[in-house]
């Protein structure tokens, strides 16, 4: 697993996890719980990670679509 995605924005990852699981890439979201626990406030970004073989894909779907990937910041 690679990760593709870090953000504190919980529209970014919706967004990004919709336009892959369209194009068949499975995400998993790490970090879920402990945005949670830290109530809200944003302080602890969330992860999408990818399998190593979707990571140049989903790279590129992600930046055709207007976001910065890991590798792209």
């Amino acid at each position: 697993m690679k990760e593709l995605l870090r953000t504190n924005d919980p529209t970014e990852i919706a967004f990004a996890t919709a336009l892959l699981d369209g194009e068949g890439i499975a995400v998993f979201e790490l970090d879920v719980h402990m945005s949670i626990l830290e109530g809200g406030v944003g302080i602890l970004p969330r992860r999408l990670m990818v399998a190593d073989r979707d990571l140049f894909i989903a790279r590129a779907i992600l930046r055709d679509n207007g976001l910065r990937s890991v590798a792209d910041v």
